[in-house]
């Protein structure tokens, strides 16, 4: 069974300032630009990642790339999440499910995305971690092929939140002690504060 780890990288990081995926957490900058730690804890945990990133965006193919990720530029990422999760399923169109991570989640425990992936292998449509403590859904989502469909037509900013409420019923939930499945890193502000 084909499961591909899709790693999307096309966000705009208007809020950031600048490439926000190519800042480091301070005081670990010897660990690496954020979008190389979240495609390497991908990497660990599900196989070879698919970054999608935009047309043009050299510095993030230079820090994916030599991670052993297969990078895909796509025009779609400018018109939002869910168009650029369109595209990277698109580019991967036969697998058998999709593992869909964030390059501005960087904390997700490889064990983790390894569930996510295990639940998918078991025959899960949907599957997605949930906190331990708080119960609050976090990333990465894992999607079986009957939602191949429905994915290739999400456009837009919304992502796949559509398409987990309309199968709701079917989500397998996984609680895990693992906050990094809710640490997302939008602004400056936000990564000083995590590292505080």
């Amino acid at each position: 069974m084909e499961i591909r780890a899709l790693l999307l990288c096309g966000g705009a990081s208007r809020r950031f300032g600048s490439n926000k995926l190519l800042a480091c957490i301070p005081g670990e900058e010897s660990r690496g630009a954020i979008v190389a730690r979240a495609a390497m804890n991908l990497r660990d945990g599900a196989g070879t990642p698919l970054a999608i990133v935009p047309v043009g965006a050299r510095e993030l193919r230079a820090v994916l790339e030599p991670l052993g990720c297969e990078v895909v530029e796509s025009d779609r990422t400018a018109l939002g999440m869910g168009a650029s999760l369109a595209a990277a399923v698109g580019a991967t169109d036969r697998a058998d499910g999709w593992i869909v991570a964030l390059g501005d989640m960087p904390l997700v425990a490889p064990a983790t995305i390894r569930a996510v992936r295990d639940a998918l292998v078991e025959g899960a449509i949907i599957a997605a971690p949930v906190s331990a403590t708080t119960g609050a859904r976090g990333h990465p989502v894992g999607f079986g092929a009957a939602l191949r469909a429905e994915l290739l037509s999400l456009e837009g900013d919304v992502g796949a939140r559509g398409v987990i409420e309309r199968h709701r019923d079917a989500l397998r939930v996984l609680p895990v002690d693992d906050v990094g499945i809710l640490v997302d890193l939008d602004t400056p502000e936000q990564l000083s504060a995590f590292r505080r």
